[in-house]
């Protein structure tokens, strides 16, 4: 199934659902490097508006064409002042409020600059060996403001991202999974086959404690360890009196697979 989201007569995003669980939402402009306009933004911000509402989705993927992953930016459209940011997700529609679901990265071709910065603000990153990353924009002076420079800085060593950074020079996926930013290497074109496994693993889990458990994950960046203890039964709580643990337990106990309801 595949969704059109904007009016153009080829939609800049199409999502489509598998397995009835994950949403692979692809950036589909192969004329601007699947780079961002303010359309793009809006189309994407829609796709995950669409994936956080419907309860029967418990994963999405987020990828884009087996040359490139984004551009970035669409430069062209940011000289008249059309720029890739939204109102309520902003950049890309999704860097400044991604789901509150999981959120995989499949990456083929090169993610450069908001491309890097789009997968920063996924949850986990698949990537074909022979991707390249990288922030460039020191290197134009410019400035990586979708996330970049203060993200980057969380999910690998300090003195790494500080050279990425300052010198704007990208590296192989192969360097970054070294450095752990990657969750799984594929050869080239496997990239979404192997987000589906990871996908699939997410989904055989509980959802109502996926979906907790990210948000703990998240939001604990900015917790003491004492206000961690405290803050995070905000998301527990349901989680502790839902239907769902007590199939959990109960298919434990009966060793076999469990049957979320996600209440």
């Amino acid at each position: 199934m595949s969704d059109r989201l904007d009016s153009a007569d080829r939609p800049a995003v199409t999502t489509t659902v598998i397995d009835e669980q994950i949403l692979l939402i692809r950036i589909d402009r192969p004329d601007r490097r699947n780079a961002f306009d303010g359309a793009t933004a809006r189309a994407l911000e829609a796709a995950i508006d669409h994936y956080e509402a419907d309860d029967t989705l418990r994963c999405a993927i987020l990828t884009g064409s087996d040359t490139v992953f984004s551009a970035g930016q669409d430069l062209i459209a940011a000289a008249t002042g059309d720029m890739g940011v939204t109102e309520r997700r902003g950049a890309f529609g999704v860097m400044a409020r991604p789901p509150i679901k999981p959120l995989i990265a499949a990456v083929e071709g090169h993610a450069l600059a908001g491309g890097l910065e789009l997968c920063l603000a996924c949850d986990l990153i698949v990537s074909s060996r022979t991707a390249g990353m990288g922030l460039p924009e020191t290197a134009r002076s410019l400035v990586a403001i979708g996330g970049g420079c203060f993200r980057l800085p969380k999910r690998i060593p300090y003195h790494l991202a500080m050279e990425l950074i300052l010198t704007g020079k990208p590296v192989s996926a192969t360097q970054f999974a070294e450095f752990g930013l990657i969750n799984r290497l594929t050869e080239p074109g496997g990239a979404v086959d192997g987000a589906l496994e990871l996908a699939r693993d997410i989904c055989a889990a509980g959802p109502l404690a996926v979906r907790a458990s990210k948000q703990i994950v998240v939001n604990s960046q900015a917790w003491t360890d004492a206000e961690s203890w405290t803050n995070q039964m905000k998301y527990v709580a349901p989680v502790q009196q839902s239907e769902d643990l007590r199939e959990g337990l109960r298919a434990f106990a009966e060793k076999r697979a469990p049957i979320w309801k996600g209440r």
